[in-house]
């Protein structure tokens, strides 16, 4: 698959037409459609100069989520039709699926990436950094079995510092990604993701040195029915402390039926992110009354907010249509990076490295505008690829 990366120059992308919208939801990835780099020299304000590796230093960038092990395969439509999948979809895994990870694995050549959404959002961020290794730091629960070693040994691969909390009640969370021609079936085993515990792993006075260390904390919402108290007890400290705490709403059904969780955190979030579909969730469970992106990331900017030293920040994408930014009372627009059709390979993972390209900026200190643009040349580069894989090194400056 990774053959089918084309090169990310501006240049290279001028006469392609925009991408249509290819809008997944899961619970267990953050499945936004595809947002690309903008192009528009009148939005972006000089930055300042980019910090040295030396000034960037290791743990600066903290993640905490769901890990699970991406396990992808091309497969044919019979192993598809005997599991009961549907070419393009994304589920959770049921009784019957059961046998389906391990049948994956032995009948066909398989892929394994270090996934989830917050995870995704911290590899691709270190990916765009490059040096020095171990930037993004990471707090999830992994089963003690050979998917929690090879999540472990990916995430070194990745060259991020995860800290997983390990536990033998359930096994490492996985998610089958079953391809078949530009297709992508998705079958995800939550299990020891959902177990991470506080007093467990977070208390640990080794691992919230960890925390400590980081100057911007980023947490996909799923996180929320997993660990309100971890996110909360990280997100205070970023708060009293004056640091910047990143939250995205991840899916319409956190904003929906997790509502009171997520609601207990916005107090602390200095940095929204969500896509169109979220966006509208939220909007109407909260009674805002409007269905125009630019009023709802206005609204949601208004929100209560505990740390008064900084104003809230909110972004939302729309896939091919332009990025939304509401900053300081007003509401900006950033076009996105035009691509062929052709070209896109899938847009899974798209949202997760969206939020990686934009925290990578985000931990150096760079503007608002230089963060978006590349929040959206990390997800042109990434639905060029199978699942939330990347080429060895970003063509970013």
């Amino acid at each position: 698959m990774a053959s089918k990366a084309k090169k990310q120059r501006l240049s290279d992308e001028k006469k392609k037409t925009e991408s249509p919208t290819k809008k997944t939801e899961s619970p267990t990835k953050k499945t936004e459609s595809p947002t690309k780099k903008t192009e528009s020299p009148t939005k972006n304000a000089e930055s300042p100069t980019k910090k040295t590796a030396a000034e960037l230093s290791p743990n600066s960038l903290f993640g905490m989520g769901n890990p699970l092990l991406d396990i992808i395969a091309v497969v044919d439509k019979d192993f598809l039709d005997k599991y009961s999948l549907k070419p393009n979809d994304q589920i959770l895994a049921e009784d019957k699926h059961k046998a389906l990870f391990e049948e994956l694995v032995k009948k066909f050549k398989v892929e394994y990436h270090a996934g989830g959404a917050t995870q995704n959002s911290i590899k691709i961020a270190q990916w765009m950094i490059q040096e020095p290794h171990n930037v993004g730091t990471f707090f999830g629960c992994i089963g003690k079995d050979k998917f929690g070693d090879i999540l472990k040994q990916k995430a070194k691969e990745a060259h991020i510092d995860a800290h997983y909390f390990e536990q033998d009640e359930e096994p490492t969370g996985t998610c089958a990604a079953c391809i078949t021609g530009d297709n992508r079936s998705l079958v995800a085993n939550l299990a020891a993701a959902n177990c991470y515990k506080k007093d467990k792993h977070l208390d640990l006075e080794e691992n919230w040195k960890l925390v400590e260390k980081a100057k911007v904390y980023y947490i996909a919402g799923f996180f929320l029915t997993v660990s309100l108290e971890s996110i909360l007890k990280v997100a205070k400290h970023a708060s009293e402390n004056n640091k910047l705490f990143c939250m995205n709403l991840s899916a319409p059904f956190i904003c929906q039926f997790f509502k009171d969780n997520l609601m207990q955190v916005l107090p602390y979030v200095d940095v929204l992110f969500g896509n169109e579909t979220e966006a509208a969730a939220f909007a109407k469970e909260q009674d805002f009354e409007t269905e125009d992106i630019k009023e709802i990331a206005k609204k949601a900017q208004a929100l209560p907010k505990n740390n008064t030293k900084r104003q809230r920040i909110v972004v939302f994408t729309q896939g091919k249509d332009e990025t939304v930014m509401g900053q300081s009372d007003t509401v900006e627009t950033f076009p996105v990076l035009k691509i062929d059709p052709k070209d896109i390979v899938d847009t899974n993972g798209a949202g997760d490295a969206f939020v990686g390209g934009f925290l990578s900026e985000l931990v150096q200190g760079k503007q608002m505008h230089q963060c978006v643009k590349a929040a959206h040349y990390a997800a042109n580069v990434i639905i060029r690829r199978a699942g939330c894989t990347f080429p060895e090194k970003p063509d970013f400056n």
